[in-house]
């Protein structure tokens, strides 16, 4: 609670104040330094890149809390709930795009980028409201750990996608950007390599982090902890994080799942206190400044150009997606508040989103036209999230308990 106190500020004091939660205030702040006066531009993707490493963070500490054996006890809703949310919602979503002209591959991009949800700005606030225990609060975190998952097929399948007549235009740009390009081709452990050499580096990548975490997170940490310098056990924590992302970015793997990973393995550790109490003030800082920038990047240009249709377009998504968590809560028999917090949870689209949006431009998949309104519409679906929290604690928190 103290580590939370010292990582807000005054543009989210006032939300706070009024019951709105933090994760508006660090939204809304985005929006007054970003488009309102300026102070932040073209960089903003930039930093937000930077900034994703609070939602690695976030997910290392998730992990933290899950023993491998209630992991295992989560695993009919996290394939059967969470694998359901994920194919119907990008489907229908699919469906929809087709109806209003877009082709089928395109359609089918957009169906995946719109059908992952919030993790960070979701996990954020149902610990902000104490509701990750809840019913509801579980369904929602099987769903969310599921879409970051999924997020490694869905960037294997998007190259398949690609448009014919965007190609040319991609190789010019990939000509002029060359320098940009290589780097990442050189950043990259399993360019080049055909499929049976590229699954046996990630399954080598993975075990690293399941043998290493286990056979010899402990000694380390335990030689670290004799030292008795508190700042050195910090950097090595930081220095864990940041070195299986890392790893997990070699081998094109999403870097928040190979750090929840590394958390459950470790959620036995006599060291996870330690560890939980070292990373928390970094990840509230980055997850608060992921926020800014998700405010900061809205562009108020193309929402003004058309506002009716991008309005649309986002409420479209939270009533789509909405339609598909409802009916698959019912399913799963939740009940009563534990329905519409699962429900209203998660109807929005998520950070995920945008690297999915940004994966499917560089790969001609997507126009960049296209590009720019969808990556609106991602971020004020998630701006209206706090939104959707407030409906669930004014109407549906004060209905009957069997309502």
């Amino acid at each position: 609670a103290t580590t939370e106190i010292y990582t807000l500020s005054l543009h989210d004091a006032l939300p706070i104040w009024l019951g709105l939660g933090s994760v508006l205030g660090y939204l809304l702040a985005g929006i007054v330094i970003g488009p309102m006066i300026g102070l932040v531009g073209s960089e903003t993707r930039e930093i937000q890149h930077f900034a994703e490493f609070g939602v690695v963070m976030m997910l290392f500490l998730v992990g933290l809390e899950l023993q491998p054996r209630m992991l295992w006890q989560m695993r009919n809703r996290l394939l059967g709930l969470g694998g359901l949310q994920v194919a119907i919602s990008a489907g229908t979503i699919m469906a929809a795009a087709m109806l209003l002209g877009l082709t089928w591959s395109v359609a089918l991009a957009t169906g995946l980028i719109f059908s992952l949800s919030a993790t960070a700005i979701v996990l954020q606030t149902l610990n902000e409201k104490g509701l990750t225990k809840t019913e509801g609060g579980r369904a929602s975190f099987s769903v969310l750990l599921f879409q970051d998952i999924a997020v490694i097929p869905m960037l294997a399948l998007i190259p398949l996608l690609a448009l014919p007549d965007l190609v040319a235009g991609g190789a010019e740009a990939v000509a002029d950007h060359g320098a940009d390009g290589t780097h990442h081709e050189s950043m990259s452990l399993v360019a080049g390599l055909p499929g049976w050499a590229h699954a046996l580096v990630v399954l080598g990548a993975v075990a690293t982090v399941l043998v290493g975490g286990h056979f010899l997170s402990r000694p380390l940490f335990r030689f670290i902890a004799a030292s008795r310098l508190r700042e050195i056990f910090t950097a090595s924590a930081l220095l864990l994080v940041i070195g299986i992302a890392l790893l997990m970015t070699l081998v094109d793997l999403s870097p928040a799942l190979g750090t929840f990973l590394a958390g459950v393995v470790l959620a036995n550790s006599e060291f996870r206190h330690e560890l939980e109490s070292d990373i928390e003030p970094f990840k509230g800082l980055l997850l608060g400044l992921f926020f800014i920038t998700v405010g900061a990047g809205i562009d108020f240009d193309i929402l003004f150009g058309d506002v009716a249709t991008i309005i649309g377009l986002t409420l479209g998504v939270i009533a789509v997606k909405g339609v598909v968590l409802y009916a698959l809560a019912r399913l799963f028999r939740l009940q009563g508040a534990h329905r519409w917090l699962f429900t209203l949870g998660l109807a929005q689209a998520g950070e995920f989103g945008f690297v999915l949006l940004s994966f499917s431009l560089q790969n001609n998949v997507i126009p960049a036209d296209l590009a720019a309104t969808l990556s609106l519409v991602v971020a004020l679906s998630m701006l209206l999230t706090p939104g959707l929290f407030i409906l669930y604690d004014r109407f549906v928190l004060s209905r009957p308990a069997d309502s």
